[in-house]
């Protein structure tokens, strides 16, 4: 008996085993030595190297760390702790000031310290098993918890410029470094492969940097083109000591489905499509107010383009297919006066098979039929499309849009030949980029970063379990080896792929800080201006600012990062992002009908003050949502737009108005057609709806800022009433570039997030008057790049101060008397380059033509726009616009966007 259970202490003691070159083609993960200790919770935070808080805890207690280097810690309360071979005294402590800020979101409790003198042995124990442990005087458990380690690792691996050297595999002068921070593993490998398949040839094991936490190894001979993995032995609480086979988070390309790193020099010329050293790219933006930007998805922009070849549809290359009819759309678009056309991510994407994805066949059936969807929906999963926010690797192109997937050299030459050929088109190329969560955490196959440093790089709550209010598993851009990740990884698409700007999805959940290194890094790295703009939403585990200052709404002052607005977007559109129900129908917006237009639904359900407040908002919208930009309020008071009300917050927040981004359609939610097909009364004819569509865009065209416009907005592109087509396919995501269907009617929307709504849903979709024609569509493409040629044709609408908007806008039709149906805003010109001397717009929401009396505006020779006035203007309606000049009157056609100019030397 004694002597087995010698032989089991041995074993439990006996260090991990040492990587074989079989492991490198065995499971992704396997468990060392497993940990008799079950619980995962982490309840108490290193404030850094040497100072612990336990939140909830009394200060007045006894508290020891224990660890093991085995994994064989036994926590039972009302024993003596087993298994520890270290334990370490804790004394009272007082947190730093700056510790006390950053940790003020867990609340108080118990403050603690290691002596001085066991500073360095920390590092020694954050790579073993080690738990904080509340015990009696006789030393038995009275509370047990995990530490969350982040700060004390970025204490002692991560300060200030302590660690230059790229990471990565890095291939150079006839050998190839590989480097890898993982400051908590206990022993770190790399697998070799020779291509994308075979056995691994090679196992390579890595030397540990104690005072950066990196392993690294030089290999003697250039890899370049051969694969890679790394074994990492570490500790994973609940699990024991694991060895993880990951790739590499700084992968610059993989094979299929992302099994293996690439190894490659980016500046080989092997990787780069003919002609890339010597072609030109468009000037960067003066200021990011001269951006007129274009949203759109690869896939979508050619799987069903029949003028495209079908090896090339849905794929990086249908972009250099220069004819297509996708691309003289695009062209078009450009010399109206798109500048930038924004990409949905196509960085490496977890959730779309890169080897044999499915496309369904999807039957023909009635506008309302349930079929579509559940043919749809029953492949999503094994299906080729998906937006892809669910990042896999953050610095390796997209294999499912390359030709061969399975050649990472290909995914590299292919991503650029798409950014050069849309560069030689006039056009320049922003990405859409998601670090603010991860797919995937802990020991998932699909986790890379946390199977490496578990429990550093995800945000975790007060138990230690991974924040998932992005929806997916968050990550800490407050940690600095996260932040550098992300830095690096924009500097890298802005140097080596030409990527001229960037949106940054769910940027508030990001700090102000970690942005404004992102800002100077890609500044750095492209050799120029390199806009961000991104979502600043403030919600969730980092609202308010509770822990860190955010890159959020109100928050980016001065930054020069532009956020999206959703003041004028919801008073355009009516209700909110998420509505369901009757809300749908009910909450009309200005667009719409509030009010003055109701449907059967919202009849009786809204009145003039509401409609009043909307023009108010919209006028923000027009505005710039500047927070110091004053105006007349429809209450009879004038005011900064920061004392407008919007939703209990302030309508007007930006400082400038390159710092915010005006939209009323965008990947998410349902299309403005889609919206309006719900909310403008049923018996609204397709054309008038065309109308009302167009009139959505012009608001967003006359709006000082950034306007961004989502693909297909301008050839009235519905996705069938759905609200969240992340996931619904290439039919329920269809773009027509021979103009003669947009979508509408495809089906009853995907029932995991329309399917309550479904018999609401139903009469909508068989209205004959909310499917356009051709006629319609076309009408709606014309008119669309007339209003970009406006805003185009005078810097009045390209206004890059605040100080320059005061002065030179200046609404019209204000206070209480106004006739809230037409929104009418006055542009100056004096001193400034261009045609124009005064531009006066005038935006008519109600069906029928309405009269305004401007006396301001009396008496001067206003003539129609050029763009409007010319033979070839897409809407005939606007020639019929009047000016009386006695009293200043003006006439707008009904549902129309009308702009009034007076030329210089009039």
């Amino acid at each position: 008996m004694r002597r087995r259970w010698l032989l089991a202490l041995a074993v439990l003691l006996a260090p991990p085993v040492q990587a074989q070159v079989a492991d490198c083609d065995g499971a992704a993960s396997s468990t060392l030595q497993p940990s008799p200790h079950a619980a995962v919770d982490a309840r108490a935070y290193w404030l850094d190297a040497t100072t612990i808080r336990w939140p909830k805890m009394p200060a007045n207690a006894r508290y020891r760390l224990h660890a093991s280097a085995t994994a064989g810690l036994r926590v039972e309360r009302g024993a003596a702790v087993e298994g520890a071979d270290a334990a370490v005294p804790l004394q009272p402590a007082t947190a730093s000031a700056a510790a006390a800020v950053r940790f003020r979101f867990t609340g108080d409790g118990a403050e603690l310290r290691v002596a001085e003198g066991d500073r360095d042995r920390v590092r020694g124990l954050l790579s073993r098993q080690l738990l904080l442990v509340q015990e009696d005087t006789q030393g038995r458990v009275l509370d047990a918890t995990y530490l969350q380690h982040p700060a004390a690792l970025d204490d002692l691996y991560a300060p200030a410029d302590a660690d230059p050297e790229p990471f990565g595999a890095l291939p150079a002068a006839g050998a190839t470094w590989l480097r890898l921070w993982a400051p908590t593993a206990i022993r770190v490998s790399a697998c070799l492969y020779p291509d994308g398949k075979a056995p691994a040839r090679d196992l390579v094991s890595l030397a540990r940097d104690p005072r950066t936490g990196s392993w690294s190894q030089r290999v003697p001979r250039d890899l370049h083109g051969d694969y890679y993995t790394f074994l990492v032995d570490v500790f994973v609480p609940g699990v024991g000591i694991v060895r993880n086979r990951v790739t590499d988070p700084y992968s610059v390309s993989l094979t299929t489905d992302s099994a293996r790193s690439y190894i490659a020099d980016l500046g080989d010329p092997a990787l780069k499509p003919a002609g890339w050293d010597q072609a030109k790219r468009p000037p960067a933006a003066a200021a990011n107010t001269e951006m007129a930007i274009y949203e759109l998805h690869v896939r979508d922009f050619s799987i069903g383009d029949a003028s495209v070849p079908q090896v090339n549809r849905g794929k990086y290359l249908a972009f250099t297919d220069t004819e297509s009819a996708g691309m003289r759309h695009l062209r078009a678009l450009g010399e109206a006066g798109i500048t930038d056309i924004h990409l949905l991510p196509v960085f490496d994407i977890a959730t779309i098979p890169e080897s044999g994805c499915e496309t369904p066949v999807v039957p023909q059936a009635a506008a309302d039929s349930t079929d579509q969807q559940a043919t749809v929906m029953a492949v999503a999963a094994r299906d080729c499309f998906n937006w892809g926010y669910d990042p896999f690797h953050f610095n390796a192109p997209e294999g499912s849009y390359a030709s061969d997937p399975a050649d990472a050299a290909v995914r590299i030459r292919e991503f650029r030949a798409m950014v050069q050929a849309l560069h030689a088109a006039g056009l320049r190329v922003g990405m859409d980029v998601v670090y603010n969560h991860t797919t995937a955490s802990g020991q998932s196959p699909r986790s890379v970063l946390d199977r490496i440093v578990p429990g550093y790089y995800q945000r975790l709550d007060a138990n230690g379990k991974v924040e998932t209010s992005t929806c997916c598993d968050n990550t800490a851009t407050e940690h600095m080896m996260m932040a550098k990740l992300m830095r690096d990884s924009v500097a890298l698409w802005a140097r080596h792929y030409r990527i001229d700007s960037f949106r940054f999805d769910l940027m508030g959940h990001q700090p102000r800080a970690a942005m404004l290194q992102v800002q100077r890094a890609a500044n750095a790295a492209a050799g120029r201006i390199v806009p961000l703009v991104g979502e600043g939403w403030n919600f969730g585990e980092v609202a308010n600012g509770v822990r860190f200052p955010q890159a959020a709404q109100g928050m980016l002052n001065g930054s020069g990062i532009a956020t999206f607005s959703d003041r004028a977007r919801d008073a355009l559109r009516g209700g909110g992002c998420c509505d369901g129900g009757d809300a749908l129908f009910a909450q009309q917006g200005l667009l719409n009908g509030l009010a003055y237009a109701p449907n059967a639904r919202a009849r009786g359900k809204a009145t003039r003050r509401d409609l009043l407040h909307a023009a108010d908002l919209a006028r923000a919208g027009l505005a710039g949502t500047l927070r110091d930009y004053s105006m007349p309020f429809a209450g009879g008071r004038s005011g900064s737009l920061s004392a407008l009300d919007y939703a209990g917050m302030e309508a007007g927040y930006a400082s400038q108005p390159g710092e915010v981004v005006n939209y009323a359609e965008n990947h998410d939610n349902p299309t403005l057609w889609d919206i309006h097909a719900l909310k403008l009364p049923q018996d609204t004819s397709a054309g008038e709806r065309a109308r009302v569509q167009l009139l959505g865009a012009a608001f967003v065209a006359f709006s000082q800022g950034v306007p961004y416009f989502h693909a297909g907005m301008d050839v009235l592109r519905s996705k069938s009433l759905d609200r969240n087509s992340f996931d619904s396919g290439d039919w329920f995501n269809r773009l027509d570039w021979t103009y003669s269907d947009n979508g509408f009617g495809a089906g009853l929307p995907p029932a995991r997030d329309n399917g309550k709504d479904w018999e609401l849903l139903r009469p909508v979709l068989r209205n004959a008057n909310a499917k356009p024609s051709p006629a319609d569509i076309a009408w709606m493409r014309d008119g669309f790049r007339d209003l970009l040629r406006i805003r185009a044709g005078s810097p009045l609408f390209r206004l890059r101060t605040a100080d320059e908007v005061q002065r030179r806008l200046a609404f019209r039709n204000t206070g209480p008397k106004q006739n809230p149906l037409v929104v009418a805003g006055h542009l100056d010109g004096a001193g400034l380059e261009g045609a124009f001397a005064e531009v006066l717009y005038l935006l008519n929401v109600s069906p029928e033509p309405q009269s305004l009396e401007l006396p301001e505006d009396a008496g001067k020779a206003w003539v129609l726009h050029p763009v409007q006035a010319a033979a070839g203007a897409a809407d005939a309606r606007a020639k019929q616009a009047r000016y009386g000049a006695p009293e200043g009157t003006f006439i707008v056609p009904g549902r129309t966007a009308v702009v009034f100019v007076i030329e210089k030397g009039e």
